[in-house]
């Protein structure tokens, strides 16, 4: 007999841009810092059973989940920034090309400045991405970010082109297209085909959302799914930082498995954030 277990939509956030080495019981763990977890779930590729760079948390309620994405978005772990929003969004992530090429960065900003700075805007739909030294990690001066729409470009170039961010004046424009001879985003024709597009975009969720939980008599499932509980017996009321502790105001503090370094800057490979021109996007 197929049983199919109904998730709390409202109460479930996304979280994408995650590590290989990142795992169910891990992310559980952080994600408990934020509220009572009912169930996380990151999905597999079939063959590869290798994961897909996303996955899901299920808190006991709504509030829950807007807290975790308010807290834990561009949140470190394992050097990457992770994405958090709530898994039900109002139109899927598309790249209409409002691409921001921004330069002359201070070393101390990270991508959480970035997105904190730039979110003000409008909506970030891809991970800020800063070029990084393959072998060091360092920032090499220039990040990438990328609206959902050319508004929200437009007023982030106007704002904060020629500004100071941590010391230093940063330059912010258009970022060039990756075949476009020099032919920078923002164009007319971009613009035109955005607003067609927003017309013609149907509601949906992330990627994955639709499949959270499978069938439990599935014989081959794709992915794990954590029962609703925390996992090896944890108590959720005793991890270090979490919502007992004023609901996750200490997140950024060391729980017992989660290694101290993983909320370092660790090195990052330079495909992860950006393009392999690096002046292209």
């Amino acid at each position: 007999m197929s049983i199919q277990v109904e998730r709390n939509q409202e109460a479930t956030v996304y979280i994408g841009n995650l590590d290989e080495r990142v795992t169910v019981p891990l992310l559980w763990e952080l994600m408990v810092q934020a509220g009572p977890v009912v169930n996380v779930h990151i999905p597999k590729d079939r063959v590869t059973q290798m994961m897909q760079g996303y996955g899901f948390c299920e808190f006991q309620t709504e509030e829950d989940a807007t807290y975790a994405a308010n807290i834990m978005n561009m949140f470190k772990l394992f050097g990457k920034p992770i994405r958090v929003n709530k898994a039900l969004a109002d139109k899927k992530p598309v790249d209409v090309g409002a691409n921001l090429f921004i330069s002359n960065l201070d070393p101390d900003v990270d991508e959480k400045m970035l997105y904190d700075t730039f979110a003000s805007f409008g909506p970030i739909v891809i991970t800020p991405r800063i070029a990084r030294d393959t072998d060091s990690g360092n920032s090499r001066g220039f990040a990438f970010i990328s609206y959902g729409n050319f508004e929200a470009s437009d007023a982030a170039i106007e704002a904060m082109d020629s500004q100071y961010l941590s010391n230093k004046k940063i330059s912010v424009n258009y970022a060039l297209k990756k075949d476009g001879k020099g032919e920078r985003h923002g164009s007319a024709a971009e613009r035109l085909l955005a607003s067609q597009a927003k017309k013609n975009q149907p509601q949906t969720e992330y990627p994955g959302a639709a499949a959270y939980y499978p069938a439990m008599s599935n014989p081959n499932p794709m992915y794990s799914q954590m029962p609703a509980y925390p996992p090896n017996n944890m108590n959720p009321y005793s991890i270090s930082g979490g919502y007992t502790a004023g609901y996750g105001s200490n997140v950024a503090q060391a729980s017992p498995g989660i290694p101290q370094d993983q909320y370092l800057a660790a090195p990052n490979q330079a495909n992860n954030y950006y393009p392999q021109n690096q002046y292209q996007y």
